[in-house]
């Protein structure tokens, strides 16, 4: 099987899922949970469950590691890695700004990724070797040098701990930089930066499926992704992707 036809079956599902939450927002809405700093919705997992049918119908020996559940055997050659709606938030509060992220792993490498904004109808894509690409044109990350004219995302995770360490980091941002932003949606974040409307995205405490696919992104577009392991909670990461072209101080 080619890098074309995975890209394809990403581009796909992810087409089709947010056709989905388009057709669905605005609308009532199940929570499965309602927590402090978090929602969880039904159609989370119906989201998921679409994408998951899509994949697995070409791909059928390949695994599935999503925000809503695992499928498959999780030591396949090749996972799939699935956010059915970042910005669930966003999403719940009728807030346009969330997206369906895809990405393709083998052997710890992402060949594939797509972020889907259904709402702009704008669709990121990559494939490894080939260009990072928005709408079907090149990408490139943002050639401003310097943090007093960039601007920054900085992502506040759901508990107090990620609040309290996150908030100084913002403060900072919001003295130094032109501006800075919190905008609920990690793989957006992300891909705004692969594109060059964000100088960077920061947060201390992510999951992979949020990032997965902008990662490819960011880094074929010319920037720089620093992603490292949480000290105590497994399957959580820290992550500062940028534009590699600015100093923003952060050590």
């Amino acid at each position: 099987m080619t890098l074309d036809a995975y890209l394809q079956t990403a581009l796909d599902a992810a087409q089709a899922a947010g056709g989905f939450l388009r057709a669905n927002f605005g609308k009532p809405l199940h929570v499965d949970e309602n927590l402090a700093h978090d929602i969880k919705l039904e159609l989370d997992k119906r989201t998921q469950a679409l994408i998951e049918s899509i994949i697995l119908d070409r791909h059928p020996d390949h695994a599935i590691y999503g925000e809503e559940g695992l499928r498959g055997d999780q030591s396949a050659e090749h996972q799939w890695i699935i956010d059915p709606i970042d910005g669930t938030v966003n999403f719940f509060y009728n807030i346009p700004h969330f997206a369906v992220s895809i990405a393709l792993r083998k052997a710890g490498q992402i060949l594939v990724g797509v972020i889907y904004d259904p709402m702009r109808d704008e669709l990121w894509s990559v494939q490894r070797g080939s260009p990072a690409l928005l709408n079907g044109q090149p990408i490139a990350v943002s050639p401003r040098p310097t943090l007093s004219e960039a601007t920054i995302s900085v992502g506040v995770s759901k508990n107090i701990d990620t609040i309290n360490r996150g908030m100084p980091l913002f403060e900072k941002m919001v003295r130094n930089a032109k501006k800075c932003r919190m905008m609920g949606s990690a793989s957006l974040d992300i891909a705004y930066v692969a594109c060059g409307r964000l100088d960077a995205y920061i947060e201390n405490m992510i999951s992979l499926w949020d990032v997965a696919a902008g990662i490819l992104l960011v880094e074929t577009a010319g920037g720089r992704v620093d992603m490292q392991p949480h000290a105590s909670l497994p399957e959580k990461y820290s992550i500062v992707a940028s534009s590699g072209k600015i100093d923003l101080g952060l050590e």
